[in-house]
């Protein structure tokens, strides 16, 4: 066997492990970027469920009489900037979703202060159609919860693949950036005022 033979078969052993290596680390980081922006779907799935269901809300609220106009006008307008609020999934920069967030943030404000209003009508609160209504949104909210925790944990591990070495140079090679996760509501961590008179 001639002598420059062996270094080129361990240079060629070499530049094939290192091609796989390269391979294996942008099939995953695909998969797993993939993954993240099938989670976002999923999040703006759920959104795009309650947004549905206040159009149904706000039909049946507004056929009560003397129900308060300026409610209802502030909940319409809230969903419909809501929904005028899109994210492409392989675009989800901070500025994108705090875009996003803080008009779903609005949606979620006049929402609820529908339903307070409810309150001193006796009529709407008695209304099977109002009532599983309002069942439906609360299950919706449930599921806005979960479809956001899984899509954090999807970016989380798209994240770790991206940052940790050596996979960071790659990430850098390859042109795979950074996610944002989906935050928590601006006030959220302050426990709400609550005020019992009686």
């Amino acid at each position: 066997m001639k002598k420059w033979l062996v270094p080129l078969i361990i240079i060629g052993v070499l530049v094939f492990g290192m091609y796989r290596w390269a391979v294996g680390f942008n099939n995953t980081a695909v998969e797993y970027q993939e993954n993240a922006k099938t989670a976002w779907s999923k999040v703006e799935s759920s959104y795009q469920r309650r947004n549905d269901l206040i159009g149904n809300l706000v039909k049946t609220v507004q056929g009560a009489a003397d129900f308060e106009k300026s409610t209802l006008t502030e909940v319409i307008n809230a969903r419909a900037k809501a929904t005028s609020v899109n994210i492409n999934a392989g675009d989800l920069t901070p500025e994108k979703m705090a875009q996003f967030q803080q008009a779903q943030q609005g949606l979620t404000g006049a929402l609820s202060k529908l339903l307070v209003s409810v309150e001193r009508y006796p009529e709407l609160k008695a209304n099977q159609n109002f009532l599983e209504l309002q069942s439906q949104l609360e299950g919706t909210e449930n599921r806005i919860n979960v479809a956001r925790d899984r899509f954090n944990e999807d970016v989380n591990t798209y994240n770790k693949l991206i940052k940790k070495f050596p996979g960071s140079f790659l990430a850098r090679l390859f042109g795979f950036d950074e996610m944002s996760r989906y935050k928590s509501d601006a006030g959220s961590e302050n426990a709400p005022d609550v005020d019992f008179k009686f």
